[in-house]
Parts: structure tokens; sequence; C-alpha cells
């Protein structure tokens, strides 16, 4: 729905209502009362508000991808689109870093009774920062640029048919990396906790080291992307991973401690790192201006609320089913191997200067 709100009313806009929605959804969590005040709407509550968060954050990677990349000049689009990631990467290392402050700090008893909402309330800063930038933002060239001539073209439901192998492509790629962010980035506390028997501050930290190596090397690998291509890129770390990740897992699991696991958690985000750089833009070049951010919202929610919603359903499934504890680097596996095909069937667009990413007109940096 956000998808299409934003190639109809603009990537602005879109942004400015996915941010608004998010932070009321966040005061809502943040404050809400306790089971013992109101009951059973407590909890109601708290699903209501997570329900819009969802909704809020499915809009986000599209609408904030088309404008990254259609704000770009053509020889840096890989390193404008790169900085989707990076907010993806710097959000989660601050959860993590939050979550190993409060584990040190706070007794669980404090943890469950008000610590938890300390996050929440820290996340309330974004909504009038957020706000205030993206109320600032200009428009994109190259989305006015395509409402002003649409008149008498195809239906946007024409070109959507039309480039269906495109979304297909882009549904694997995003099905990979999907997979790589819920079991690196979520689920392996949860692994570390439960499964190699470690402390969960640790967890935290070796996450945060890791997600550290991963924000460094996302945008450097946007630029290189404009360098040699995005494909080879993603190419590489697709393969790294699906030849490291059984040996990783292994390796911690016959020998769990911190040491290991930072060392694995050091690897694996690296690797993502690497996958992430190019990934935005590679997906926003498949698809022309008036049905960017659909096509994109499409791809990318479906394989996320698929693959990514269902991560650690799947893992523990895995666990219990294979018996043994390294499971989720199967899933990890399995998602490498779908980006690879998919990669296949990606059109490499990153040499061509007068591909704006839209209908062939040179964009300009708002």
């Amino acid at each position: 729905m956000l998808g299409i709100y934003a190639d109809r009313r603009g990537r602005k806009a879109a942004l400015l209502m996915v941010i608004a929605l998010m932070t009321v959804a966040i005061a809502m969590i943040a404050f809400a009362p306790t089971y013992a005040a109101i009951g059973v709407a407590a909890p109601f509550i708290i699903v209501i508000a997570r329900l819009l968060q969802g909704f809020s954050a499915g809009g986000e990677f599209a609408s904030a991808t088309a404008f990254l990349t259609e704000s770009a000049p053509a020889q840096r689009r890989g390193l404008y689109g790169s900085w989707q990631m990076v907010g993806q990467g710097l959000a989660v290392l601050i959860g993590a870093v939050l979550g190993t402050l409060l584990t040190r700090w706070l007794t669980p008893q404090a943890l469950d009774g008000w610590g938890w909402r300390i996050p929440f309330l820290f996340g309330l800063i974004i909504g009038p920062l957020g706000l205030y930038i993206r109320r600032n933002l200009d428009e994109t060239s190259a989305f006015l640029q395509s409402r002003r001539s649409s008149a008498g073209q195809q239906s946007s439901g024409s070109i959507l048919a039309s480039h269906v192998r495109e979304m297909l492509a882009c549904l694997g790629m995003v099905v990979s990396g999907t997979i790589s962010f819920y079991v690196i980035l979520i689920y392996i506390p949860t692994f570390a906790r439960t499964q190699l028997h470690l402390p969960l501050d640790q967890a935290f930290l070796a996450q945060s080291i890791g997600l550290a190596c991963e924000i460094v090397l996302i945008p450097i690998f946007g630029w290189v992307s404009d360098l040699i291509g995005r494909k080879p890129v993603m190419i590489a770390a697709l393969v790294l991973d699906l030849a490291v990740t059984y040996p990783l897992f292994s390796w911690v699991s016959a020998s769990p401690s911190f040491g290991a696991l930072l060392t694995m958690q050091i690897i694996l985000c690296s690797l993502f790192g690497v996958f992430n750089g190019p990934i935005s833009t590679a997906l926003a070049e498949q698809f022309p201006t008036r049905v960017r951010s659909t096509a994109l919202a499409i791809s990318y929610n479906i394989a996320v609320m698929l693959f990514g919603g269902f991560a650690q359903f799947f893992v523990t499934w895995l666990i219990q089913a294979t018996g043994t504890p390294i499971a989720p680097a199967y899933y990890l596996m399995f998602g490498a191997a779908v980006g690879l095909l998919a990669a296949l069937f990606l059109r490499e667009r990153a040499r061509d200067a007068q591909f704006l990413i839209a209908d062939g007109v040179e964009p300009t940096a708002a």
C-alpha cells in the first residue's frame, strides 16, 4: 500500500507518512499501561502498536531506496543506495548496544518491570528528528518528470506485468538478504544463549562488534559496485557465504566461547556488509520510476514476510528435525543458494550512465 502511495504521491510524502506512523506506534508501546492497571487491554495496545510498526516498516525500504537512488548522480548510485542498508545496520547496532547495557546494568526484575521501555523511549527521539529532515527534502527529479510524462502511457499494472522477471529476481535476492539478516543479527543472540549457553550480554557484545564491521563495509562496497558492477560484488559475497557458514557453525558449536562467537559474527557480518553494499541500488535499477516503489515493496515485503518473519520458526524447527544445534547454518546456506540463482537473472545497470534509474534521464542530486 505504501509502495503504491509513493509512486502516486511521491517519495517524500511516503517517507513522511512512514515515520509519522512509526512514531505513533513507538509511543503506544513506550507508554502502554500495565496489565495490572487495565487488564487485557494492555497487551491489546501492544499488539495494535506492533501491527502499526509492521505496516509502516513495510513502506520504508521501497520509498527510501527509490529516493536515494533517484537522487544520486549516475556514477554514484551504488554509494548513495548503500546508505539505506547503513541505516538498517545502525538501527540494529543501537538496539544491540542498548540490549548489552540494559542486561548488564539492570536486574531481571527491573528489566521486566520497567527497563524494557527504555529502548522505546530512546526510539521516540527519531520521530521529531526524522519528521524535520524528511519535511525539508526535495522530491526527486525522476519522480517529478515521470509524473509529468505519464499521461497516455501504459497503466502501472501493465508496467508491473512486464517486469515479472525482474520482480522474481529481486524477490530471490531479498530472500537471501533477509535470511542473513534475521539469522545473523536477530537469531544468533538467542542461539548463543540457548544452544551455546553463553551469557546474553556476551552475545549482544559479539553482535555489536560484528555489526560495526558490517556498517563500515556497506558504503565501501556500494562504491566498489559503481566501479565493477553490482552483480560481481554480490555473487562473490554469496559464494563465500556458502563456503564458510557450515565450518563456522561447526567450530563454534564444538568449542563454544565468546572468542569463537565473536570471530563467527565478524566474518558473517562482514560478508553481509559486502552483499548489502550494492543490493538496494541493484534492486531499484530493475524498474522504471513510475512503478519503482510498488515493485520494490512487493518483492521486498513478500520475501521478508515469508523468509524473515518466520526465520526463527524455521530455524527452531530445523534444530528439532535434524537434532543438531548448527541447523541455522543450513538455512543461511539455503538463502545464499537462492541469492546466487536470482543474481543470474538480475540486469546489470551499474555502467549505464544514462539509465536514470528511471526513464532514461540523468538525475541531479536533490
